[in-house]
């Protein structure tokens, strides 16, 4: 009776750690089917353009359309009055946009009646347009409506989103529309830019890579700095000042200010080692190791975060760096806060939000400085004078 009790114990062990077994594998297979799943259902929506200058003097110009097509075309010379047409991944903002010649924008500028401050768009090109219309920066053909006034964008348009190219475009066209009009529009570098032209592409979204693999070439070859994007960024600044304020994307800290380094040679410097790798830019020299590093302007987080692993900076430290550069205020992005932050007294301004989710919270998003006062702004205007 005991062995025959031991042996139905036994079958009903083996068939239930059979079934279990059996369930786990299952599972498993079933983990990886929708994970393949899900990589197969990331596909091309409408991207680009990008315009690339070739070798032999050719031009070869590419785009997505939103039925995810890819669009290859190479000029020998482009057709007079030659105009990209861009929308956002879906289809949807349509803007053309001419190309102009680029070169560097001045590091220093009058104070202008109104100068309004956006940061980090991260390729959201919907999150843009609803803020810079529901500011009158642009009106509703997506066309530069503010004047002879400044809009700063303190970098971070490539990775987490899906219009990265089209944002560029829109800033890139609303330069030449704001000059034209006795205005600025200013685009410093973030710590996204140089990060992506490195080929770390650790934030970026499957579709570019996907377009990338589809052309046979590295994603950074599309902005490369034989590209129409590429020479644009390549000459964009670092750190600028705007009146009294001085702006970079994420902080000065006081191994800065210990190189003792002049504002228009920290962005030469920069735009040296904008498309090399990490090794490269190692390789150029100290300086170039420094500026790009943690303690250098587009990662250092010390101004805003006071956490002993971001070295925050003294404010004796602070002072220093404010009257060598005749600031009243450092304005950064990078570091992401609930909602435009004050730091030091409000010395310094955080102005990084979840671009997304604020707009749907309808928390701030944006900072206008007007008649020496600054005011937090949302999609639909001024919602408070910052304290």
């Amino acid at each position: 009776m005991t062995s025959k009790t031991n042996f139905i114990n036994y079958f009903l062990l083996a068939f239930t750690l059979a079934f279990i077994s059996s369930g786990l594998s299952a599972g498993t297979l079933d983990f990886k089917d929708k994970k393949k799943d899900k990589e197969k259902k990331e596909e091309l929506t409408a991207d680009g353009p990008y315009v690339l200058y070739q070798p032999d003097g050719q031009i070869r110009v590419i785009n997505v359309d939103k039925k995810g097509n890819i669009i290859d075309t190479t000029y020998t010379t482009l057709p007079q009055n030659f105009t990209l047409h861009v929308t956002d991944h879906k289809g949807r903002f349509p803007f053309d946009v001419k190309l102009h010649p680029v070169k560097r924008p001045g590091w220093n500028y009058p104070q202008a009646d109104k100068v309004f401050v956006m940061s980090d768009p991260h390729g959201r090109l919907d999150c843009v347009i609803s803020l810079l219309q529901g500011n009158h920066i642009i009106d509703k053909d997506y066309k530069w409506s503010f004047g002879k006034n400044h809009l700063m964008i303190i970098g971070d348009i490539f990775d987490r989103g899906k219009d990265v190219p089209q944002i560029f475009w829109l800033f890139y066209k609303l330069e030449e529309e704001a000059a034209k009009a006795g205005g600025h529009v200013s685009f410093i570098l973030g710590n996204h830019e140089p990060m992506v032209l490195a080929n770390d592409l650790r934030y970026t979204k499957e579709k570019y890579k996907i377009l990338a693999e589809k052309l046979k070439m590295e994603y950074p070859r599309l902005f490369g700095p034989d590209t129409e994007l590429g020479r644009w960024l390549g000459t964009r600044n670092t750190m600028q000042m705007i009146g009294n304020d001085l702006y970079v994307h994420a902080g000065l800290g006081k191994d800065f200010y210990d190189k003792n380094l002049s504002i228009p040679t920290v962005n030469e410097e920069m735009s040296k080692g904008l498309f090399m790798t990490k090794k490269e830019r190692k390789a150029l020299s100290p300086l170039t190791a420094f500026l790009y590093g943690n303690s250098g302007p587009i990662w250092y987080r010390g101004l805003v975060r006071t956490d002993g692993k971001y070295n925050p900076l003294a404010k004796d430290s602070l002072e220093m760096i404010m009257d060598r550069y005749k600031a009243k205020h450092i304005i950064v992005g990078h570091t992401i806060f609930k909602d435009i932050s004050t730091f030091y007294n409000g010395k310094v301004i955080g102005v990084n939000v979840d671009n997304k989710e604020n707009r749907e919270k309808k928390r701030g998003r944006a900072m206008l400085i007007e008649n020496n006062q600054y005011f937090v702004v949302g999609d639909k205007g001024i919602q408070r004078q910052l304290e």
